[in-house]
């Protein structure tokens, strides 16, 4: 095999470790190492002597500790054996990384459980070219950014789970907020992230998060809106008002039911207990002959809600909300025969209406 005279190496794309071919030297050989690169030599599986850029001709002052182990001569040509190593120490700043199925992560401030995926890019250098060499190159002779990454995946995937959840939880960011809080969730997982890589000889120089999202098709998105917009209604209404307003939507879907008024807690149809009741009444009528008094006919109330009038409603309606929103009786009301509008409260078939007076609707 031939004496080797000079040893360099041109740094390829991609490549972060090569070994140099031969471990032939001649005493006297040129080495050069070009700019961001560190060369090593190695004797029997120790690394000796590490040399930075610039161009150096090997010799005892050079290579002290590998003279030690080889016991080189002073003097001459004499060849000897010794592996030698570059390392690429240039920033790398595009490398991917993405999860592969979704994180389960609970929304701090709506409490729904939600699938995310989240992907990203990271950058690196070698910052303890022996370290790295020591933990992951061992005595293969090239290593490149792929079989980095491929390493690091499931360490990166692990951590980050962890560390954007901790995040999340600790400044109360809900899941349809993110996207306004991705620089600093990013800085955060960077800052978290780089204990975990200097233990390998590698610092992390960038970090960026660019999406974490949930799918788009996924149910839980949805009652995830859903609450926002609840709690949006509350902050704008009010609790009491919010609960005003449910109590005559109720009502005025019942109104529109087409077995007639419905009972709001129960959701029973007014007709319906109506029509069990005529034919109860038809029986005893039949067994005991009894002929009971025309049936009075039906009041129609209107109410005045934000200003505008609602209805009509029944008394069975009115007393109905009355039980779920005692606040009702406040409001504005009219039915036939009156002059101006009253306070519902001022109606003596309403009088110290409230839930204690009345029993619960009749279960099905």
């Amino acid at each position: 095999m031939a004496i080797i005279d000079i040893v360099k190496y041109e740094q390829q794309e991609g490549t972060i470790v090569h070994k140099f071919p031969s471990c032939d030297l001649r005493w006297g050989t040129q080495l050069v190492v070009y700019p961001s690169q560190i060369a090593f030599f190695a004797k029997g599986g120790k690394i000796c002597d590490q040399f930075t850029e610039g161009t150096y001709t090997l010799k005892t002052n050079n290579i002290p500790l590998l003279n030690k182990i080889i016991n080189l001569p002073f003097g001459g040509d004499s060849p000897f054996q010794a592996d030698v190593w570059f390392v690429n120490t240039l920033q790398r700043l595009n490398l991917k990384w993405g999860t592969e199925t979704p994180i389960l992560l609970e929304d701090p401030k709506y409490e729904i459980i939600v699938p995310v995926r989240a992907y990203g890019q990271y950058g690196f250098r070698i910052n303890n070219a022996e370290l790295f060499i020591s933990n992951l190159v061992g005595n293969m002779p090239h290593f490149n950014e792929q079989q980095l990454q491929t390493y690091f995946r499931g360490l990166l995937l692990m951590k980050l789970t962890d560390i954007i959840a901790k995040k999340i939880i600790y400044d109360k960011i809900s899941i349809l907020n993110i996207p306004t809080h991705l620089q600093a969730i990013s800085t955060f997982c960077e800052n978290e992230l780089k204990p975990h890589f200097e233990n390998y000889g590698i610092k992390i120089v960038l970090f960026n998060i660019i999406s974490i999202n949930i799918p788009e098709n996924d149910a839980s998105l949805n009652e995830l809106k859903k609450a926002k917009n609840l709690s949006a209604r509350l902050k704008i209404t009010g609790k009491e008002n919010y609960s005003l307003e449910r109590s005559f939507d109720i009502m005025d879907k019942a109104a529109g039911n087409e077995t007639g008024a419905a009972f709001i807690n129960a959701g029973l149809g007014l007709g319906t207990s109506l029509n069990i009741g005529k034919h109860l009444g038809e029986q005893l009528m039949a067994n005991n002959q009894i002929v009971p008094p025309p049936i009075p006919p039906a009041v129609s109330y209107f109410l005045v809600v934000d200003n505008k009038q609602e209805g009509p409603y029944t008394e069975q309606e009115i007393r109905t909300a009355l039980e779920a929103n005692p606040h009702i009786c406040n409001l504005l009301a009219w039915k036939k025969g009156m002059p101006n509008w009253q306070p519902l409260s001022t109606f003596q078939e309403f009088h110290n209406a409230n839930v204690e007076n009345y029993p619960p609707p009749i279960p099905e």
